[in-house]
């Protein structure tokens, strides 16, 4: 996500907060339900019954982070009408992001944003960059569990799983797993937990073309499979390259299991004892 669009989506956010005499912060739900993109109020109260769910279940009283309210609205020739509406902590609007789609720029947004105590753009970017690292690791390891899975329902094994994924590896590089892992100082770990997000995209792409093939062509020899992994990570790699990205000058980044436990622990610090409306 661009750095100017979490700027003003920090902005957006910040707009709509309030504050009550207690100093609690809280958001009125059909400003968030803009907000996060939804068009239509029924759609939006069932991802709220499903965020006070998660509440109720999380052992949070429901009324302490969802306050139900009236708001008075136009209905033309100076006529106004009451129309429902909530109050809603922040924990609440976590709550109710988690149940939205991440796929979504402002709901991804919004989950980083609501999970942390804090305004700053910087801070939410970097959170965001950091998440988006940690799913693209995750989605690597799904896809290569199902290409594994390929090979075995292919060719009636997949004892060379790990020595295709090599040469996949040496496609995309130009080096081996192991003289990469020696460039980047890696011992006794995988060398895609130190892969910046567009190499474990790009690897996850290669992979996922391989595994399309593999079916659509009834590939039945490991062999075969083997040479389509080398040929896709290396039309990755000659894509790369053509736009200025050389795999192997790429720098490695910090252990993605540490981010993980430090996203996790930071989430689970600023969701404890949450601020509730009395």
């Amino acid at each position: 996500m661009e750095t100017s669009i979490i700027k003003a989506l920090t902005n957006d956010f910040e707009s709509f907060a309030n504050k009550t005499s207690n100093g609690v912060e809280f958001w009125i739900a059909r400003d968030l339900q803009h907000l996060l993109g939804y068009t239509k109020w029924d759609n939006f109260q069932s991802v709220i019954s499903k965020a006070k769910t998660a509440c109720e279940l999380s052992d949070q009283e429901i009324e302490y982070h969802f306050a139900d309210v009236g708001k008075m609205v136009s209905i033309g020739s100076g006529a106004e009408k009451q129309i429902a509406d909530i109050m809603l902590t922040r924990y609440a609007c976590y709550l109710i992001a988690q149940n939205g789609d991440p796929r979504k720029e402002t709901i991804a947004f919004a989950q980083r944003y609501f999970a942390t105590q804090t305004r700053r753009a910087e801070l939410i970017e970097q959170k965001l960059l950091e998440h988006e690292r940690v799913q693209a690791r995750e989605k690597l390891k799904a896809t290569e569990k199902e290409l594994s899975q390929v090979i075995f329902e292919q060719t009636g094994s997949n004892q060379n799983f790990a020595l295709i994924r090599s040469k996949g590896d040496a496609a995309l590089f130009g080096k081996t797993t192991q003289q990469m892992k020696d460039q980047w100082g890696i011992k006794n770990k995988p060398l895609a937990d130190f892969m910046p997000t567009i190499l474990l995209k790009a690897k996850d792409f290669a992979t996922e073309i391989t595994i399309f093939n593999a079916k659509e062509n009834n590939m039945r020899t490991e062999n075969q499979i083997s040479r389509e992994h080398i040929t896709n990570n290396d039309s990755v790699r000659r894509t790369l390259i053509s736009r200025g990205i050389k795999p192997e000058n790429l720098k490695p980044e910090e252990d993605i299991n540490k981010i993980d436990r430090r996203l996790k622990s930071d989430e689970k610090k600023s969701l404890k004892n949450p601020k509730k409306l009395e």
